[in-house]
């Protein structure tokens, strides 16, 4: 196993998802309900939508240079990030 992509890819996605709207409505859903069925459940959809990407990204890979899928990715968080701090006055 690849021990540097495992700890780089966890970090990566465990600093990307704390305090975002899943972890908030993961809490809100645990406020008063069983804590260990929202916790399997919302850990069960992250592994689901981990396993989109993964499967979605071979896919992409099998066509598209990895260099080129870099350069889309950067430029689309470059943009969403552009979007961001431009924002919508009003």
């Amino acid at each position: 196993m690849d021990w540097k992509l495992f700890a780089s890819t966890f970090t990566a996605i465990f600093l990307a998802e704390m305090g975002d709207k899943t972890q908030l409505a993961t809490l809100s859903l645990a406020a008063g309900r069983s804590r260990w069925v929202v916790f399997a459940a919302s850990a069960s959809a992250l592994v689901a939508t981990s396993a989109v990407a993964v499967l979605a990204g071979e896919a992409i890979a099998r066509n598209v240079p990895p260099l080129w899928v870099k350069r889309a990715a950067g430029l689309a968080f470059l943009a969403m990030g552009a979007w961001m701090l431009i924002g919508r006055e009003g």
